[in-house]
């Protein structure tokens, strides 16, 4: 980050710990009236003394301490570089943290989103989609007025070109955008080289208005190492052909892609790859900060499993994200009723799995039985299987752990942020 921008985020930061937290949010402690930060942190609130009203969702220190560093050298060992996805938390504490840790710049799903970043300090934004309708290209022209503030967007049809040539032209602005490329039955981008020598035409009509940045790819619409791989070498093709033409207006130009699953093979072509023209390489894995115990607790183990360096680096991910729960009821012998439900967290990826259990008064919470499983969830309830006999009681405390941390995120507004036990150190807001 330049000077300016360190210093745009260090005030935003000081703005936040003074933003005032009303009493009518979810998951936190016992407020008569609207706090900071700074003055919950001073309440001392701690989780298993029944200090927050549950259920809840907490973050822990140690463990997002441990998925920044482990990230940040895994990134500097290809030599490449973290445009984290913002999209997953939408919490500018957090975007500041990974600034803070080495982050290149922060990726952003729509307009709305990147004006949250950009209003929180972050100054450099690679909003991985397209920009289109007017109001969405009114925001970003409004933020481009800001000279430290530098953000690119995605451009895939002649289509999108025209609109957004004839746009930034009447504002007289140029923004800089990547050419994103797709494969059939995927997302967006483009298919052929049919569609890219048009695409590469209207840019050019437009070469005013429109700067050429880099290429872009999401290979996560692919399941299949072999298939992904083929897609990440036809986008070093293309990046090469493009420096060839000289087509690109930045430099070096940008080579991106990364989600969460398969940064390592992404990490691995594109840090291999020789187009004849200066690149920076970008990656975008957004869960890797709080994890969790699916999907991704899945692809990391297949990365631990595949990748050298990560191998090397032992210790993996880890998950920091959890909700806490009550045990509300036990109407059957083999089922408990817990306080949380898709009001909370996500589901469409697996139901929250029961890891730790807790009974007030105890010294700790411990780890719950191994056969403990969320079956169903409603809006406000969580069915637990349990067996005749269990020592669980109405009032126990349980923490789970999910699966897929964006839809838990937008879930909350505000999480608490616990140290090693359990007392509220911070807390981090979101804005979606």
């Amino acid at each position: 980050m330049t000077e300016a921008a360190n210093s745009n985020a260090a005030n935003f930061q000081t703005d936040l710990s003074e933003m005032t937290i009303g009493p009518l949010n979810k998951g936190l402690g016992a407020m008569n009236e609207a706090m900071t930060t700074r003055q919950i942190v001073e309440q001392r609130w701690n989780l298993l003394h029944e200090d927050i009203s549950l259920p809840t969702a907490v973050l822990y220190e140690d463990k997002l301490a441990h998925n920044l560093a482990w990230m940040q050298q895994f990134i500097e060992a290809y030599g490449v570089k973290l445009a984290p996805h913002g999209k997953t938390t939408m919490a500018p504490k957090l975007f500041e943290r990974q600034l803070q840790t080495g982050a290149w710049g922060i990726t952003l799903a729509t307009a709305h989103q990147t004006r949250v970043a950009h209003a929180h300090g972050v100054r450099r934004v690679l909003m991985a989609n397209q920009l289109v309708g007017k109001q969405n290209m009114e925001i970003i022209a409004r933020l481009l007025h800001d000279e430290s503030f530098e953000y690119y967007c995605l451009v895939d049809s002649v289509d999108e070109a025209e609109q957004l040539g004839k746009f930034f032209d009447a504002h007289q602005q140029r923004l800089n955008i990547l050419i994103e490329l797709g494969v059939e039955g995927g997302r967006t981008g483009v298919r052929n080289q049919e569609e890219l020598d048009a695409l590469l035409a209207s840019l050019h009509r437009w070469r005013d208005s429109i700067a050429v940045g880099g290429i872009e790819l999401y290979e996560g619409v692919l399941e299949d190492e072999t298939a992904i791989r083929k897609f990440l070498h036809r986008a070093v093709e293309v990046a090469a052909r493009l420096a060839r033409e000289n087509r690109f207006d930045r430099n070096p130009a940008i080579l991106s892609g990364a989600g969460s699953a398969w940064y390592d093979v992404v990490a691995e072509v594109f840090a291999g790859a020789e187009i004849g023209y200066p690149v920076e390489i970008i990656l975008r894995p957004g869960c890797y900060l709080t994890h969790d115990v699916g999907v991704y607790r899945e692809a990391q183990k297949q990365i631990q499993a595949r990748n050298p360096i990560a191998r090397k680096m032992h210790s993996g991910l880890l998950p920091a994200l959890q909700l806490w729960a009550y045990v509300q009821s036990i109407p059957e012998k083999e089922k408990a009723i817990l306080t949380l439900g898709k009001r909370d967290a996500a589901f469409d990826a697996g139901l929250p799995t029961p890891a730790l259990q807790y009974r007030p008064g105890e010294i700790a919470p411990h780890a719950s039985p191994a056969h403990w499983r969320l079956v169903r969830m409603m809006d406000q309830h969580a069915y637990m299987t349990i067996a005749e006999g269990d020592d669980v009681r109405v009032g126990d405390m349980i923490g789970l752990d999910i699966s897929h941390p964006c839809l838990t995120f937008d879930k909350w507004r505000y999480l608490p942020v616990l140290d090693s036990s359990y007392q509220v150190i911070d807390i981090v807001q979101t804005f979606f």
